[in-house]
């Protein structure tokens, strides 16, 4: 009977970590094996805490930039905005849309 490429027959060997492997490859998966990557030698510091907190007013000028943008659509659409239907009212209220997104990915 001819031998097949999925291990016909071998039972798995444990590697030096108690795993088993595959006859014939490598036990990390690594493409050197054996190979320890350097430690850079650059410090980074860790971020102060003072740093890391928001101000408490963040949040909700946020939900007022997110929320004022989204009104600023709508109500240009239905018509209720003073000036009739402009399209400075939907780059406005976009800008303000993109400026909450943008203070979200700051927010801590």
């Amino acid at each position: 009977m001819p031998r097949t490429r999925s291990g016909g027959g071998e039972k798995a060997k444990p590697d030096a970590k108690g795993g088993a492997s595959r006859p014939g490859r490598a036990g990390s998966g690594n493409a050197t094996p054996g190979r320890v990557t350097p430690r850079s030698g650059r410090y980074t510091p860790p971020i102060p805490k003072d740093r890391r907190r928001s101000p408490a007013w963040y949040p909700f000028v946020l939900l007022f930039l997110l929320i004022v943008g989204l009104l600023m659509i709508v109500l240009n659409y239905v018509h209720v905005l003073p000036g009739g239907t402009s399209n400075w009212y939907l780059i406005g209220g976009i800008g303000a849309i993109i400026v909450g997104l943008t203070m979200a990915t700051f927010y801590h």
